[in-house]
């Protein structure tokens, strides 16, 4: 593998994608919550449960997207995103460890963003976990700012992005 730089495919998931979903989400998940929350709050059973449940719903729902980007074949990274009360909201944006650092991330929110310009969307909200600083970091770095207006939802910090006017060759 050196030199090459891998090929990163994000496409639409489909309820094929759901097993592998739910494991990323859960491997990441435990990343970020180890140490703040008790295991069976993201990785326990009736947990995964509810997640998988949730997945289901989004990728079967009107209105609502979920993007699978793999390399090499496998599942690297996911993100879904809808509107709630009239909000775009980026729900879930999760890249699996293994892959970190290697710009899964980006390529994910760059598509996302690609969307909501095709769809004329001009702002953008997510929460994050407070302890959860290397996604902090990430966002920011993608032009993310706290919400004035809701900064925080919880144990969440609320970020909102103004999304670019799409760029016309």
């Amino acid at each position: 593998m050196t030199g090459r730089v891998p090929f990163t495919m994000i496409r639409i998931a489909t309820p094929a994608d759901l097993d592998a979903i739910v494991h990323l989400h859960t491997e990441a998940r435990a990343t970020y919550y180890r140490g703040h929350l008790p295991e069976q709050e993201y990785a326990g059973a009736e947990e995964v449960g509810r997640s998988k449940g949730g997945w289901a719903s989004a990728i079967d729902r009107d209105g609502a997207t979920v993007l699978c980007a793999e390399r090499d074949g496998a599942l690297a990274g996911i993100a879904a995103h809808s509107v709630r009360d009239g909000v775009m909201h980026l729900s879930q944006l999760h890249v699996a460890p293994a892959h970190w650092r290697e710009g899964v991330g980006t390529e994910l929110h760059d598509a996302c963003v690609a969307a909501w310009q095709r769809d004329g969307v001009t702002e953008a909200r997510l929460e994050v976990f407070v302890h959860n600083t290397r996604a902090q970091s990430f966002y920011v770095a993608h032009g993310w700012t706290p919400d004035p207006a809701h900064p925080r939802a919880g144990t969440h910090l609320v970020l909102r992005l103004a999304v670019p006017a799409a760029a016309h060759p």
